[in-house]
C-alpha cells in the first residue's frame, strides 16, 4: 500500500523536529522521536552507537558547545517497506559555531507505535 501524503508530511516533520529539539536544547524532548529500542549510528564520527533515548541525550549534552549552532535537513525521500516499517534516507547540513559546515546522510527507519 503506497504512502498516504498525509503520512509523507508527519514523516518529514518528524525528521525535521530532530534538528529544532537540537537547537532550540530541548532534548529532554526526543523520547517524541525516537523509540526507547532506537539504535543512532554515529560511528562515521568515531563513536560507538548510542542505544535508547537516554544515551542520545547524555551524548548530545556531553558535546556542549561540540554541537552544530544549526542542523538541517533536506532531500528526504521516503520508500515503504514490505514490513510496513518506511525507511527515509536524507541530506543533513550542521553549522557549526565557528561558521564551518558539514553534511551527513541520515538514514531512518520508522514504525508507527501507539505514541505515533
Amino acid at each position: 500500500m503506497a504512502l498516504k501524503v498525509d503520512d509523507r508530511a508527519a514523516i518529514c516533520e518528524l525528521i525535521s523536529m530532530h534538528g529544532h529539539f537540537c537547537d532550540e536544547g530541548e532534548l529532554n524532548r526526543f523520547d517524541e522521536l525516537f523509540t526507547d529500542a532506537v539504535l543512532y549510528d554515529v560511528t562515521d564520527f568515531g563513536l560507538e552507537p548510542l542505544r535508547g533515548v537516554e544515551a542520545i541525550r547524555a551524548a548530545a549534552i556531553a558535546m556542549g558547545d561540540g554541537n552544530p549552532a544549526g542542523h538541517h535537513v533536506t532531500n528526504t525521500v521516503l520508500t515503504e517497506g514490505a514490513d510496513g516499517q518506511v525507511h527515509a534516507r536524507s541530506k543533513g547540513i550542521g553549522v557549526n559555531v565557528d561558521g564551518t559546515s558539514g553534511s551527513v546522510t541520515y538514514e531512518d527507519t520508522l514504525v508507527l507505535t501507539d505514541q505515533g
